[in-house]
């Protein structure tokens, strides 16, 4: 094998490796959050966090499939291997770190979203006509 070949496979291992990593510990936690946005429906809230996790794996993994090839020309020794590696892995480590805060901040407007829907109710209609109180009369002297 040569150089080239062995930078792609470690970094295929590594890239994906870390995607499945970050994205079950995305599903874990992001199923409390839809939880709670979905009021305890569990089918409702697992169904979105599968849902989001597939979306998740895929804008991933095709990044990690179309970032293979780009800036592969200076793989000819182990140094090389090296810096091919650490500008690839460290690409893709910024880009699954840029799809967690974005899922977060996705699972937080569910979740803000939720509980504003929660909070509002429609006002009561009136009962009665009311009145409004008289002011105070002055004593004459």
């Amino acid at each position: 094998m040569n150089t080239t070949v062995v930078t792609y496979v470690v970094y295929l291992a590594l890239s994906l490796g870390l995607t499945v990593w970050v994205g079950r510990t995305l599903s874990r936690a992001g199923r409390v959050f839809l939880a709670d946005v979905f009021h305890g429906n569990e089918k409702l809230s697992d169904a979105v966090n599968h849902l989001l996790v597939v979306g998740f794996y895929l804008v991933n993994l095709g990044f990690v499939a179309l970032w293979l090839r780009v800036g592969d020309n200076d793989v000819q020794d182990v140094p090389g291997i090296f810096r091919a590696l650490s500008y690839k892995v460290g690409t893709v480590l910024l880009v699954l770190g840029v799809m967690h805060l974005v899922n977060v901040y996705v699972l937080n407007r569910f979740r803000t979203g939720a509980r504003l829907r929660a909070e509002q109710r429609p006002p009561t209609p009136p009962t009665g006509w009311t009145v409004p109180p008289m002011p105070p009369v002055a004593p004459q002297v």
